[in-house]
């Protein structure tokens, strides 16, 4: 007889235990190292744009300058 694939039983992981300043609303560093990462990551996606931005710039002053 085939496995019955309808038991999903324990499928999806844990859910991680909740320390008492963790349930009162203090954050982990885990919180404060993904908000620093986000930060790093914002501010990289603004200067390739800005740096995208200035090369599509400078290209359209050149082309503009030999018209």
């Amino acid at each position: 007889m085939a496995k019955s694939r309808n038991n999903l039983l324990g499928v999806g992981g844990q859910r991680k235990k909740l320390t008492r300043s963790e349930q009162q609303g203090a954050g982990t560093v885990r919180d404060a190292d993904r908000k620093v990462a986000e930060d790093k990551k914002q501010e990289l996606v603004r200067k390739m744009r800005e740096r995208a931005t200035g090369t599509a710039a400078s290209e359209a002053s050149a082309a503009e300058g030999q018209s």
